[in-house]
């Protein structure tokens, strides 16, 4: 057997020309799928390496390992355990000392980032010429006491997404004693503690010499991976990193990150940008997604991005309860931008032979055909129609967008509240032509958008801070029945309240292709938060993002206006009762005991809590007494206001339609 310690450098070394590189790209898929920016980034690495040695975390699908081992040299699947660090650990040993020996260059690398964004070969020819033991693409400072543990130091270290190891360490006996005395990981924590942040200081005190490729020195923070992607990018940085856009959206707000500002910087640079969607849509929760990557859109009403030389087949599927606002709702849909064929529903034979009566006297030069149906049942209202009543548009494949609405008057809520809901829904939809037009663009710029509708409804209605209201167990227990695993988001979903979008039929495929039935509906006068169709209204892009459709929203200048300037007032006011900048106040109420909205009881206790501990702890018994008795007078109230209002398309205090 070679003795593989015999010459050994003696000090750092370049990394000499016609060298050999080997790559350990450690990756994870809960779903055992590979999305596309990972072959796309494997085959960019394909020229710079020797060896690419995929370690996968978990089973793969045989669609997902084909594709793998058509950019790596060895794809090898094992038990998920010991996260990334216990992956490097036995796929180093599975591929020998003596093996590893051959290489000049060893490279510890994972799925956490995108890229190349901009060209591998300037940092890597730049980091051969360097003298170096070890070097990674980015570092983060060093923080006293360690986050992790409350004590002690977390030193500066590079970031373990990268990190490269060259003969002089992994060929030293203290290499083999680091990865040998490895503890088992088991928790995200222990993998920071036991590596990342200690990989860079062990070895340095050892006398090894590391550096980063793009050092913290020449940024403004600690960690400008998280902080400052776009200054990482400009300055030639191939790699960015996920997390930016799956952090807290609060911590994002504090730093003044703008995920929006680095895509496009991303776009720029020509990466293809499909591939970041097709990613986060199906592993971040959709709403928080939403929020770091600024996926609001605001669309003028003049048509500045239409591309009318590729129109879609669109199909718009209305839902008619009330039938004195059908000349509203086709004067909306004469505002698409290409012909489209209408299908309007409705719940019995008078309504609809009136709702033919108004179609037959109308002129749209753009509606191709039409078909008024009468369904069976009102259960489940405009959902039950969309899914039921048209379940064969939907699964025809002949159309490229749907156009969902319906006819909408919110009964139990103010005049106000309820003209408001409505008209937020509809103008945010179809504002206007050159309006309809920007939207329906959207989708020729995005293959992988999937739907578009206006964001959560806040003006007359308490849906912020609790947008799942009843409907988080039951919304949970049918992802699990149509197989979603997309994370859902913890406070309010992101969801079509209210029920009107335009969508691509396959981003809705999930929920569509289910062959529901009227009865596993509510009644009209048991239509309430944890029913069916507020469940569905919930899970459509959940539902859309386990596909990899991605999820906007809409909203028309002026509606943008008022909502902005209400927000602001709103947050402004709420602000001045906690100090600090949001994160902080978040974390407070957190901290004091807050659970929402329990008025009085939840304030004083929230008070005392943070005020009076110890009390806080003697008076908990009987706190919990008396939240349980108003929740119980509250469940009352709800179940004798359902009592008293109208069977027919009145929503629930979940603000669905």
């Amino acid at each position: 057997m070679t003795d593989i310690s015999s010459a050994i450098p003696l000090r750092p070394e370049v990394f000499p020309a016609g060298g050999r590189r080997v790559i350990f790209y450690l990756f994870h898929d809960s779903r055992g799928e590979v999305d596309d920016y990972i072959p796309y980034k494997l085959a960019k690495l394909r020229s710079h390496a020797a060896h690419i040695f995929v370690v996968v975390n978990g089973p793969l699908t045989a669609t997902a390992r084909s594709t793998l081992r058509g950019v790596a040299d060895t794809v090898w699947e094992r038990e998920n355990v010991g996260f990334d660090v216990w992956g490097y650990k036995e796929a180093l040993e599975r591929f020998g000392e003596e093996r590893l020996a051959q290489f000049d260059e060893v490279i510890l690398m994972n799925y956490t980032w995108f890229g190349p964004i901009r060209p591998f070969e300037p940092v890597f020819s730049r980091m051969e010429s360097e003298r170096l033991d070890f070097w990674g693409m980015t570092d983060h400072g060093g923080k006293t006491p360690n986050p992790f543990t409350g004590k002690g130091v977390m030193h500066r270290h590079l970031q373990s997404h990268w990190i490269a190891v060259r003969p002089r360490l992994f060929r030293s006996q203290a290499w083999l004693d680091y990865w040998r005395d490895m503890p088992m990981i088991t928790h995200y924590t222990e993998s920071v503690l036991n590596h990342e942040s200690r990989f860079t200081h062990h070895f340095s005190e050892l006398g090894f010499r590391g550096q980063a490729a793009f050092p913290l020195d020449d940024y403004s923070t600690e960690h400008p991976a998280l902080l400052e992607p776009d200054r990482l990018l400009a300055a030639g940085c191939p790699a960015l990193k996920r997390r930016i856009f799956f952090h807290y959206p609060p911590f994002m707000d504090r730093n003044a990150v703008i995920g929006k500002w680095t895509l496009r910087r991303v776009e720029e640079f020509g990466y293809p940008i499909r591939m970041v969607w097709q990613n986060l849509a199906r592993t971040t929760p959709p709403k928080t997604l939403n929020a770091n990557a600024a996926m609001l859109e605001v669309l003028p009403d003049v048509d500045v991005s239409y591309d009318a030389s590729r129109p879609f087949r669109i199909a718009a599927l209305v839902h008619i309860f009330y039938e004195d606002m059908t000349d509203e709702l086709l004067d909306r849909l004469a505002m698409l931008p290409s012909p489209y064929d209408v299908y309007i529903t409705t719940t019995d034979h008078e309504k609809a032979e009136d709702i033919r009566g108004i179609l037959a006297q109308r002129q749209d030069p753009l509606l191709r055909r039409s078909e008024v149906r009468v369904l069976e049942s009102n259960r489940g209202r405009d959902l039950s129609a969309f899914f039921i009543g048209c379940r064969d548009v939907l699964r025809s494949g002949a159309y490229d967008l749907i156009v969902k609405l319906h006819s909408k008057k919110t009964a139990q809520q103010s005049f106000n509240a309820g003209r408001m809901f409505a008209r937020q829904q509809m103008e945010n939809v179809l504002s206007s032509p050159g309006y309809a037009a920007n939207l329906v663009a959207l989708f020729q710029k995005e293959p992988g958008l999937g739907i578009v509708y206006p964001p959560m409804i806040h003006i007359g209605y308490p849906t912020m801070g609790r947008g799942w209201f009843a409907n988080r167990q039951p919304t949970e227990k049918l992802a699990k029945k149509l197989g979603i695993t997309v994370p859902f988001d913890e406070v309010s979903p992101l969801a079509p309240f209210g029920c009107m979008w335009v969508g691509r039929p396959e981003a809705l495929r999930l929920v569509a292709d289910v062959d529901w039935t009227y009865d596993e509906y509510a009644p009209p006068q048991e239509h309430r938060d944890g029913s069916l169709a507020h469940v569905q209204e919930r899970i459509i892009s959940y539902a859309a993002a386990e596909l990899g459709y991605h999820t906007r929203t809409v909203l028309n200048s002026e509606h943008a206006s008022i909502s902005h300037t209400a927000l602001e007032y709103k947050l402004d006011q709420m602000s001045s009762t906690t100090p600090g900048y949001p994160l902080e106040q978040i974390q407070l109420l957190h901290r004091a005991g807050w659970f929402g909205s329990g008025g009085f009881l939840q304030f004083s206790r929230m008070y005392v809590r943070l005020n009076q501990p110890r009390v806080a702890k003697a008076l908990l018994p009987l706190f919990r007494l008396a939240r349980h008795g108003v929740y119980a007078v509250r469940r009352l109230r709800h179940r004798r206001v359902w009592a008293d209002t109208p069977t027919a398309d009145t929503p629930s205090e979940s603000t669905s339609a």
